[in-house]
């Protein structure tokens, strides 16, 4: 197989291949290896390949399984987690000591057991705590639509290598918008599943007090439907579980969801929202009314009313950023001190550190309380939300960078731009982000769709409705 045609299959295509006996796993990961060895040093989306175990492992995969051989990247972060393999989560301290995961996490060896074949790890910021992936450690991933610009973040790394060809998808996690914004970014669908959907054990039981899920990137709608099916479920002693799917996900690819009641918000309290980003919602609220489903101005109250939202996701998340480090001080033997990490991360951990306990459960019950308020809409007769994906487009390559002369200001400004995604992650519902437009400047702006808990299978069905005969762009241009 050409490189050229292996950039321009989705994982499905690229496996009924493998199937029928066309084309070799061995084949597939050549191609991966060409095209990453090709454009990785300028878009630095990878940061660790292990090829000479790949090859070991093409030449030993199955067929009979979904994604057969399929050539795959992990992100350096969550349940990522691959025994032996580097787990640095964007630091210099992980990095500098060689720290090697002693353990698989459940989502990988599901992963693996779909076929998925690991060929390397993708960079993420530090700690993956902004919209944009430039830690110190492995340094800028860019955006392979044009390089000048942000492939967002955290799963940043993740979402250039598929945009880019290296893979036709690849593992991601989101605790704000971490999937959904950088394949809003770089051109991509990004699925965040419902809390409970799938497991982050065995090491992880919940990650910021239930606001994290993995999954991945991916190009076409039915890739998105079947590694749901092969990585969807929980383990027991998970402390969340979601419904399950009343038939496999990959049976809503092309099913009618049926007339739906739809509702739209575009505007975000005391936050400028980017015309490009407003322009794209509205663009997909008339498509959908073209495809017969209603669509009014109606959105959850919670979304824009005077609440401290904001307030108790800093306290969690600032809190979790504090045992987190913990835990890095407990790998290195020693304290974390001035200068180890970026300035903000700095400042974030030094909250966490001042958090009392009560404190930190009085945020988990106001996020609990939004939780609540925001599922009065979708129980009154409303069957998904639209909204931008991010208020802005992609930002320029440093536009993130934690500055020690403005402290915290790329941490607020990271949650600005992750505005309409961020409340879905503290409802836990599904969220998906697809590639339906285009800025000014040509580069991609995704638009959000919302279900209610656990109906990830109306959002495949829609999704499949708005995607093009002949699929989304990918690679990038």
């Amino acid at each position: 197989m050409k490189t050229q045609e292996y950039i321009t299959r989705d994982a499905t295509a690229l496996a009924e291949l493998v199937a029928s006996g066309e084309v070799t796993p061995s084949e597939l990961l050549e191609c991966a290896i060409e095209q990453i060895e090709k454009h990785n040093p300028a878009l630095n989306a990878v940061i660790y390949t292990d090829f000479d175990a790949a090859r070991d492992e093409a030449a030993k995969a199955r067929k009979d399984v979904p994604f057969p051989g399929i050539p795959f990247l992990l992100k350096d972060l969550g349940a990522g987690n691959r025994r032996g393999d580097p787990l640095h989560m964007g630091t210099r301290l992980l990095r500098d000591a060689n720290f090697r995961a002693k353990t698989t996490s459940y989502l990988v060896e599901d992963f693996e057991r779909a076929g998925l074949l690991p060929i390397g790890r993708t960079n993420v910021p530090e700690l993956g705590a902004w919209a944009s992936t430039e830690p110190e450690a492995y340094g800028t991933t860019r955006n392979p639509w044009n390089r000048d610009h942000s492939s967002g973040g955290s799963s940043g790394g993740a979402a250039t290598a598929v945009a880019a060809g290296f893979v036709p998808l690849a593992h991601a996690s989101d605790g704000g918008g971490s999937i959904r914004n950088p394949a809003s970014q770089c051109g991509l669908i990004g699925l965040k599943p419902s809390r409970g959907r799938l497991s982050l054990g065995p090491d992880i039981g919940e990650g910021w007090a239930g606001l994290i899920n993995e999954f991945a990137v991916t190009r076409s709608v039915r890739d998105t439907a079947r590694l749901l099916d092969a990585v969807e479920g929980t383990r027991p002693g998970d402390p969340y579980h979601s419904a399950a799917p009343s038939r496999p996900y990959a049976q809503e690819v092309g099913a009618d969801p049926g007339a739906l009641r739809i509702g739209i918000l575009t505007e975000a309290p005391d936050l400028a929202v980017h015309p490009d980003c407003v322009a794209a919602a509205l663009s997909a609220s008339r498509q959908l009314e073209a495809l017969g489903h209603h669509v009014e101005n109606s959105f959850p109250e919670a979304l824009v009313s005077e609440t401290n939202l904001s307030e108790a996701v800093i306290k969690v998340v600032a809190s979790c950023q504090a045992r987190s480090v913990e835990q890095i001080e407990e790998i290195l033997g020693r304290k974390v001190t001035s200068g180890d990490m970026d300035p903000d991360n700095e400042l974030v951990t030094s909250l966490g550190q001042g958090i009392t306990a009560t404190a930190y459960l009085a945020a988990v019950e106001s996020l609990h309380a939004f939780q609540r308020e925001m599922a009065q809409w979708w129980a009154g007769g409303f069957d998904l939300l639209i909204t931008p994906t991010l208020t802005d487009t992609p930002p320029r390559v440093g536009d993130f960078t934690p500055d020690p002369e403005k402290p915290l200001d790329a941490f607020m400004r990271s949650g600005n731009l992750l505005r309409f995604t961020i409340p879905f992650n503290v409802t836990g519902q599904p969220a998906i982000s697809l590639p339906l437009s285009h800025s000014a400047t040509g580069l991609p702006v995704g638009v959000q769709l919302v279900a209610d808990a656990a109906r990830e299978d109306l959002l495949l069905r829609v999704a499949a409705q708005l995607e093009p005969e002949d699929g989304w762009p990918c690679p990038a241009p």
